[in-house]
């Protein structure tokens, strides 16, 4: 066995296990904890480990598996949805930072081949930090989440034609002769196939990853199910991953846009979530050891040699992509706020760059000198960025919140017995019902186009946010003997029950569900009684239509009633093994089996 490598995994385990939780206990966030114990133990600081680029390499399919399971996030019926903010908005991104970049390459004196080259490569952010980032914020699916996940995604995709736009630049820039990549051979097959045949070959790979995904999975992963091995299943799942990036290398395809496309095909899988509980663990050991190698990627020799032209190149590059993704912000209608956020969390550089800035270096377009000092410019401004959008979001946007013209929460001036937090569709129902038995309610709701409208029409609410504590004290919440959680939003209602469990224990808490799932969250959230919002009318529906149709009316109303019962009682059941999909697939066949004998016996004793 070689000890050398299992020291130097010894060593990267132990800084990540000691600089991280120290960056988190500052909230300084764990991918810049990651990035500060790779210069620490890196070649320039203490030299434990010496060869950044071998370690990044292998760290590499971090960002993979983050693309992967970005991928089985997102339906393509999400990707429809975002098409103009993919196409249009990360079009825009790519191609106005390019030519910015490159405008301020000629300027200094630069060569427009090289400026542009340069430019393409340091347009593109790191996926990598901003999509971790987002999700320890939870603001993935925000604004700002949405808006950033599709520029990063446009910007995977453009990586594509980047790779065959700089050997042509290097072409023209050498009088038409191409140059040879220095120690580099390209891993794609068809490198040297007819420049019409080689987008086909790509489409037709994509597209039978597409049918396999669809059509071939399901069968694969059910006969893996059925053996009942999970180290197998988590196998497998690796394998998918691994196969998929292959695959997408053999045909000159960005391997992050390639995992990312097979995890959209597997989204709509039943064995989803059993895939990502696997593939998780992975994906965060991999993306912590690809932020500690960029860590130790930084050469700080090259700082001590130029500091100022460093900190002015990073600032430069920083602010130059502020302000463009701060103006595309604008145009595309974003708030003020989601604006800046877009601005700081992008205006970095990307770990795409590396590999770009390593090809444009071997092709001779900028020489080696330059080629180091982009590369610590790009590190220098990932390890800049965390610290930006922490200063921001504790000093900066506080205030700049404060002054915008949003009207403050209301001040409650009354404790009743009843407290419901969202008074839309749902919440408006139980209101109204427990208001005309004579039964005190206090109402908060978000939205104050709803508050005002129930005071027009003689009703009172008030505009708060149940998430918040304080407000919940202010309502009375201590004093009242239930809380009634309608609220649209289902991150919400589960972020509301469990703090008013955490701080009112005795309070019963009733909740609206939207789903199945949604109900074992507020279960786990130690809510007292849910309601699926659709059940009732749904089952109602049906039954009405089964009478419409011919069906004894009374006969139908008592097989309604006890399919209600068993449907209520399968679901508590089944929260036991919630999050084992191949478990829950079992259960669901043994109950709808159970339900047919119920009503088989209902209609025998009929």
């Amino acid at each position: 066995m070689d000890i050398h490598l299992l020291l130097n995994v010894f060593v990267f385990l132990l800084a990540g296990c000691l600089v991280v939780p120290l960056a988190q206990r500052f909230k300084l966030g764990s991918v810049l904890g990651y990035l500060i114990a790779g210069v620490i133990i890196g070649p320039f600081v203490l030299g434990l480990i010496g060869d950044a680029d071998k370690v990044m390499h292998f760290a590499e399919f971090g960002v993979i598996m983050m693309m992967f399971l970005i991928g089985m996030e997102l339906e393509p019926a999400i990707l429809w949805r975002l098409r103009r903010q993919i196409v249009g908005l990360g079009g825009l991104q790519v191609t106005v930072t390019a030519l910015a970049l490159m405008v301020v390459g000629i300027v200094l004196g630069h060569g427009w081949q090289a400026s542009l080259a340069i430019g393409m490569a340091l347009a593109l952010s790191s996926t990598a930090l901003v999509m971790q980032m987002l999700n320890e914020k939870n603001l993935t699916h925000s604004v700002v989440g949405e808006t950033s996940f599709s520029i990063l995604l446009f910007q995977d995709i453009a990586v594509i034609p980047i790779l065959l736009i700089i050997p042509i630049l290097a072409t023209t820039l050498n009088f038409g002769v191409m140059p040879v990549v220095e120690g580099a051979e390209s891993a794609s097959l068809i490198a040297h196939w007819p420049a019409w045949l080689q987008p086909i070959a790509v489409i037709a790979v994509i597209a039978a990853v597409i049918l396999a995904g669809n059509y071939l999975s399901r069968y694969v992963f059910q006969a893996i199910a059925r053996a009942n091995l999970r180290e197998v299943f988590t196998a497998v799942s690796l394998a998918l991953v691994f196969g998929v990036t292959i695959l997408m290398e053999l045909v000159g395809v960005s391997p992050a846009l390639g995992a990312f496309i097979a995890g959209v095909v597997l989204a709509n899988s039943e064995y989803r979530r059993t895939i990502e509980s696997d593939i998780e663990p992975f994906k965060g050991l991999l993306l912590g050891l690809f932020f500690i190698s960029v860590g130790m990627g930084m050469d700080f020799t090259e700082f001590t040699h130029h500091p100022l032209g460093l900190v002015g190149a990073v600032i430069g590059l920083m602010l130059i992509k502020g302000v463009i993704l701060y103006g595309l912000g604008q145009i595309f209608k974003l708030d003020s706020a989601p604006a800046m956020g877009l601005a700081l969390g992008l205006s970095q550089g990307g770990e795409f760059a590396f590999v770009l800035l390593q090809l444009i270096g071997g092709l001779k377009i900028i020489d080696p000198h330059a080629q180091k000092f982009l590369v610590l410019v790009v590190a220098l401004s990932i390890a800049a960025t965390p610290i930006l959008t922490t200063l921001f979001s504790r000093f900066i946007l506080p205030r700049f919140m404060s002054a915008l013209p949003e009207r403050d929460y209301d001040v409650i001036n009354e404790h009743n017995p009843v407290i419901i937090a969202g008074f839309g569709r749902f919440g408006q129902i139980v209101g109204r019902f427990m208001l005309s038995q004579g039964l005190k309610v206090t109402v908060l709701e978000k939205n104050p186009d709803q508050v005002e409208l129930l005071r027009r029409f003689g009703s009172k609410g008030y505009f708060g946010d149940a998430t918040r504590l304080d407000l919940l004290r202010s309502a009375g919440l201590a004093e009242a003997r239930m809380l009634v959680v309608a609220v649209d939003d289902a991150e919400s209602a589960v972020e509301i029950v469990k703090l008013s469990k955490l701080h009112f224990p005795k309070l019963l808490v009733y909740a609206r569900a939207r789903n199945r799932r949604h109900a074992y969250e507020l279960h786990k959230a130690g809510v007292d009684y849910y309601h699926r919002e659709t059940l009732d009318s749904s089952l109602t529906l049906a039954r009405d239509a089964m009478i419409a149709m011919g069906y004894a009316k009374a006969d139908i109303e008592r097989k309604a009633k006890k399919f209600r019962a068993h449907d209520i009682q399968t679901l508590r059941r089944s929260f036991e093994f919630f999050e084992s999909e191949p478990d829950m697939i079992n259960f669901a066949k043994l109950s709808r089996e159970e339900l047919e004998g119920i009503l088989k016996e209902d209609q025998q004793e009929s």
